[in-house]
């Protein structure tokens, strides 16, 4: 709906009405905007999640902004993160597009006063045809003012579209910052799975040397076939040589960390500590209610301000349809020397003009369509982001609740392999079972503890998943401007080049 009463005619019958007349309208506080107003339009959510009632899930609690200290409760995670957000090129480079739209919303207001203000000096000295070899010197100094008055609210409308761009570049921050701290998260815990898998791997490669040991010490006592000893240091050498493969994957990782901390490759011991355990999950986790993710979903808000900033475009194009009315002026000074017009005067111009592209209406009008299509397509995308959000949750909550009770089955399954082992060694030094029962049952425990150990780190990992898929975590920067997310030495080097840096910090 417009914000005010037009002709129902568009078109040369709105010429009736004098330029004086509508510039004393807008003097006298007059104006009228253009265009729909936007309203944040109704999206499609569930009111539950489909896990709901599950015992390990609290929807009635929202997330914690500092989901990954509460979770996992791990000092040299919390401290990686805390190098992340301050050194984060991704983050930063982010940063600097949300100063960007800050300044595109500064201009846009500044637009809305006076569009000319200028001072113009000429000095020029010339010889002149009414006296021969005379040569004449002449100053002037003018002030111009020029301004197009807001009269469709189309400057209004380009600071409400500018507003709601930076509050989408904001949002866009957001989501970086989300996703460094998750991949952060992430990646740590893939570091402790690819440390406990090392682990686990040598405990076997421990066992299967006591193993191969037992098996010569019977054949060199005549009790077996060299066969025992040569299948015991066959499984021992295929489980060595798993070894360098997990090994070449934990320094990949670390070298992912460290490219996430803006940091080139390098050791990282320092920064990790002694090897620890994979970090363990809460029993219950606080998700909050699906209808949380409209505001706290960063691509949710983002998507959302990009229809709001298109929404205001229809009205600018719409205010193309109508005259553009501008007032101004000029003052300033004139001086002549040694000329026959020798002296000084001042001189003042006042002006009123109106400009209206009448003969372009096809143009102008498809301009509104397309805008109004652009619109239209936003606000696609933006329910198809609600949607695309709700699946993400549900996927990852299935994802990290399945994995848990697969962890449950799993940890069985070790437990038991282990007993196994010890079980078949004890029977095969007593000569109770053949060596082919120690090798089936070292071979299958090699697998089952991999196993285990890596289904610990996807279910930590999946945590972090259902807390990346719900947009938690952006509250830390929460009323920081755009300044104030960059480092000092940036900031410090952006003031070597303007002046005017301190009204942005302020």
């Amino acid at each position: 709906m417009n914000r005010c009463k037009l002709p129902k005619r568009e078109g040369f019958r709105a010429l009736r009405l004098s330029l004086h007349a509508a510039i004393l309208a807008v003097l006298a506080g007059y104006g009228c905007t253009l265009g729909p107003d936007y309203h944040p339009p109704p999206v499609s959510i569930e009111q539950d999640w489909l896990y709901q009632h599950d015992t390990r899930i609290n929807s009635l609690n929202a997330v914690n902004p500092l989901w990954w200290q509460s979770a996992f409760s791990d000092v040299a995670l919390d401290e990686l993160v805390a190098l992340a957000v301050d050194n984060n090129l991704e983050l930063r480079s982010a940063a600097l597009r949300a100063l960007q739209a800050q300044q595109l919303l500064a201009i846009a207001i500044g637009n809305q006063y006076p569009q000319v203000q200028e001072i113009v000096g000429v000095a020029d000295r010339s010889k002149g045809s009414f006296e021969p070899g005379v040569v004449q010197s002449e100053y002037t100094l003018d002030f111009n003012l020029s301004w197009e008055l807001d009269m469709w609210g189309q400057f209004k409308r380009l600071v409400e579209s500018a507003a709601a761009n930076f509050e989408a570049s904001m949002a866009e921050y957001d989501g970086v910052l989300v996703s460094i701290v998750a991949q952060v998260a992430q990646t740590y815990i893939n570091i402790r799975t690819a440390q406990r898998r090392l682990e686990v791997a040598r405990e076997n490669i421990r066992l299967q040397r006591e193993s191969l040991r037992i098996a010569e010490v019977k054949f060199q006592a005549g009790e077996v076939s060299a066969l025992d000893a040569e299948q015991a240091l066959a499984l021992l050498s295929n489980t060595q040589a798993t070894v360098p493969r997990v090994e070449v994957n934990l320094q990949q990782l670390k070298n992912t960390l460290a490219v996430l901390l803006g940091m080139p490759p390098h050791d990282l011991n320092y920064l990790l500590g002694e090897f620890s355990m994979i970090p363990s999950v809460p029993a219950r986790i606080a998700i909050g209610m699906p209808q949380d993710l409209l505001r706290q979903r960063p691509d949710i808000r983002q998507a959302e301000r990009l229809l709001a900033a298109q929404g205001e475009q229809i009205g600018v194009a719409r205010a193309e349809l109508y005259p553009a009315f501008s007032i101004g002026g000029s003052i300033g000074t004139i001086d002549i020397k040694d000329g026959p017009f020798e002296g000084s005067s001042g001189a003042w111009d006042l002006f009123a003009q109106f400009q209206w592209n009448i003969f372009n209406y096809g143009r102008l009008k498809s301009n509104v369509r397309l805008q109004d299509a652009t619109f239209q397509q936003l606000l696609a995308d933006y329910r198809q982001t609600v949607l695309l959000a709700q699946a993400d949750v549900e996927n990852a909550i299935v994802a990290y609740l399945k994995s848990q009770e697969e962890l449950t089955y799993y940890e069985t399954a070790a437990q038991a392999s282990k007993e196994s082992v010890r079980l078949s060694l004890s029977q095969y030094t007593n000569g109770l079972v053949e060596f082919n029962t120690v090798i089936s049952t070292l071979t299958s425990d090699v697998q089952q503890q991999d196993i285990l150990a890596f289904t610990q780190g996807t279910v930590a990992a999946n945590l972090v998943q259902v807390y990346l898929s719900l947009g938690g975590g952006w509250q830390i920067r929460e009323g920081l401007p755009p300044v104030d997310l960059l480092p000092e030495a940036v900031k410090e080097e952006m003031l070597r080049r303007t002046h005017y840096w301190d009204k942005i910090i302020e």
